[in-house]
């Protein structure tokens, strides 16, 4: 069997976690099946750290192009796959092999107001419907975006699959003495603080944020309690910054845009509480690394978040500041509540496996194929 899977998005926050992750594990568990990977020139080497049966063509279109959809069918006809896996929405309709799609979430068909332009909310929603459509089976990363997907697609349930993420490795090693006490010192975390990390755009709620970090400071009086944003740069968000401005939080709240993962894990393991208010999540990956890392996760009470945080979790109404606010106050006060969530949070991350959702993913991979006569 010949597999082409679209690594375009590799380095991407969500998505790239997501690919990265299922072709580390797919090495690991199929060195049979050819595995041909669309990548962007600077990745076409990434073959050379899977596997003898996996290799990387280049595909330049960038990523939601009028390009891609002429370019990528292209590249497929020449290749001759069995099976085509697009991570993420976009199915080109000249596609003409088996296709298995990955749609992640909703969001832009919940949010169009969050777009950039009517055309990118057109091309989103006209790609979506697409893929959908045309591929022979949806895989989706939680049974919440498996509702919006049969809300908004007149698709057969039967047609969408629940291969849930989880979290990298990485995040469950515990770090050396030194290197926690260097990033400790590299950013000066010698106060408590509170922890968010992910992409800085509106559905991620983080204006609230700062106004419940905001009310949590005049009602704590902790005058030392700092706010880490960890993710884009504030630039992204101008009501961010007016908000930081507005409550004359300069000093308290610190923006670190991205960070390898290494220096993530020790983070999540130095912060009192981790706070993820977002209004809409496919998954929702940082309150598990944070759980994963013995953090007290405070997370929403909407979307696939109270499915992937379980009992682990406080749970908040994200709409609510003063909710917000409960929700970590109950964290930083109750040493006893604060060791249960580290409890049940290290459980509750041992439960999701990038392995199984590998090995997931290519039972549907064999089902959906027609392997070439004489072929794997």
């Amino acid at each position: 069997m010949r597999v082409a899977i679209d690594a375009r998005k590799i380095h991407d926050f969500g998505i790239g976690t997501y690919i990265r992750n299922l072709l580390r594990h797919l090495a690991r568990i199929d060195p049979l099946n050819e595995y041909v990977l669309l990548c962007q020139e600077q990745d076409l080497g990434i073959a050379g750290q899977l596997g003898p049966n996996f290799r990387t063509v280049l595909e330049p279109s960038p990523n939601y192009s009028f390009r891609e959809q002429i370019h990528v069918p292209w590249i497929l006809r020449r290749e001759q796959p069995d099976l085509y896996h697009a991570p993420h929405y976009v199915l080109p309709p000249a596609v003409r092999c088996r296709s298995i799609v990955t749609i992640h979430d909703c969001i832009h068909l919940m949010f169009p107001q969050y777009l950039p332009s009517k055309f990118a909310y057109a091309y989103a929603r006209g790609s979506m419907w697409n893929a959908a459509r045309q591929s022979e089976r949806i895989l989706t990363v939680s049974e919440a975006s498996k509702r919006d997907i049969l809300h908004f697609f007149n698709v057969p349930p039967e047609k969408v699959v629940v291969v849930y993420n989880a979290i990298d490795e990485r995040f469950s090693i515990v770090p050396r003495e030194e290197d926690v006490a260097g990033v400790r010192e590299r950013y000066q975390l010698d106060h408590q603080f509170v922890l968010y990390v992910g992409n800085i755009k509106p559905h991620k709620n983080l204006v609230r944020l700062i106004e419940a970090f905001d009310g949590l400071r005049k009602r704590s009086g902790n005058d030392e309690l700092k706010l880490l944003i960890i993710g884009d740069e504030i630039s992204k968000l101008p009501a961010l910054r007016r908000a930081v401005h507005s409550h004359k939080l300069h000093k308290h709240v610190r923006f670190l845009g991205y960070l390898p993962d290494d220096m993530l894990a020790i983070l999540y393991r130095l912060a009192a509480v981790f706070v993820f208010p977002s209004l809409y999540e496919g998954f929702g990956l940082p309150p598990l690394e944070a759980m994963a890392c013995g953090t007290p996760v405070v997370t929403s009470n909407i979307s696939s978040l109270p499915e992937v945080a379980g009992d682990a979790a406080v749970l908040v109404d994200p709409y609510d500041v003063e909710s917000i606010v409960d929700g970590i106050a109950r964290v930083l006060t109750d040493p006893v509540l604060a060791n249960d969530l580290r409890r049940k949070g290290l459980a509750r991350a041992r439960e999701f496996s990038w392995e199984r959702s590998a090995a997931q993913t290519f039972a549907q991979y064999m089902a959906v194929a027609e392997p070439r006569k004489g072929g794997a």
